[in-house]
């Protein structure tokens, strides 16, 4: 096994987070200044694995000077700053969001959202029936994964994953621009006739459900999905020598779908189709 070279250490950088000192490494975000003091700001479209695309603004947090709010996410932290996570116009600014994505998006497999709403006392309702939806049916074109397009809230996490920061197959795009942008694959052809190589990364970041689980989608279409009752357990990928780490996720004694650990060194939560969706032979009774 290969070591992995010590990086040199990072110097400190010193600002005031809603009036304490705050010390966190160069190069470190707001947001991970707010997680390691054990703040709640909420965030949609930030993942540990890709670089922050700033799209949902969930995150905003006031920063002394400045005219515009500031998305944690991706605002590195610099010396003598000072910031504000929960002023009037951070909770104010982040109720408006969460009620413009759920009047428009569907949220109800997004984690978190429920509490959100009620913390900022957002009212998506105000908006009305007619608000901007899809209402388009899921797209069950294979027997992996499904897409959901009415829950998409294009934080184009998938786009990234699938494309340059990842697995560079860019078979994920951004289709129309404004209003009518949305997510695709090329020429908005079914997901069998694309360059999509079934690896699932795009599954692993989607924060709404977006995109999911054949299986998960058919049991929560039956009713029987209930996370409450699945065990997680990591252990190493049996198909190659490469030693990707899987986690199953197991609910009465059945593997229901595979994840893998974003803090792990081989893959960063990265799978190929065989990890990731290869797994029925261990539960096959015939």
């Amino acid at each position: 096994m290969t070591a992995v070279p010590l990086q040199p250490p990072r110097r400190l950088v010193e600002f005031t987070l809603d009036g304490e000192e705050s010390r966190v490494p160069e190069g470190a975000t707001v947001l991970d200044a707010c997680r390691a003091a054990g703040k709640d700001v909420p965030t949609l479209c930030e993942g540990d694995t890709l670089t922050p695309k700033n799209a949902c603004r969930v995150c905003v947090v006031e920063v002394e000077g400045a005219r515009t709010l500031a998305p944690a996410c991706s605002r590195r932290a610099e010396p003598g700053m000072k910031v504000r996570t929960d002023t009037e116009r951070t909770r104010h600014s982040r109720k408006i969001v969460l009620e413009l994505l759920a009047s428009s998006v569907d949220l109800s497999t997004t984690p978190k959202v429920a509490g959100w709403l009620e913390e900022y006392e957002a009212k998506p309702e105000r908006f009305g029936p007619d608000a901007a939806r899809l209402d388009e049916e899921p797209k069950v074109d294979n027997d992996l994964y499904v897409r959901d397009y009415d829950k998409c809230i294009l934080c184009y996490k998938c786009v990234d994953a699938c494309g340059e920061q990842w697995q560079n197959t860019f078979a994920i795009a951004v289709a129309g621009r404004g209003f009518d942008a949305r997510i695709a694959v090329e020429h908005d052809a079914p997901l069998t006739d694309s360059a999509c190589v079934y690896c699932g990364n795009c599954i692993e970041v989607c924060p709404t459900g977006a995109l999911s689980f054949k299986s998960e989608f058919d049991m929560r279409a039956a009713g029987t999905w209930d996370e409450s009752a699945q065990t997680e357990t990591t252990t190493v990928c049996a198909y190659c020598g490469v030693g990707c780490n899987l986690t199953l996720h197991v609910q009465d004694n059945d593997i229901v779908k595979v994840t893998s650990p974003h803090d792990n060194p081989v893959t960063h939560g990265n799978l190929c189709i065989k990890g990731r969706f290869g797994y029925q032979h261990v539960q096959n009774r015939d």
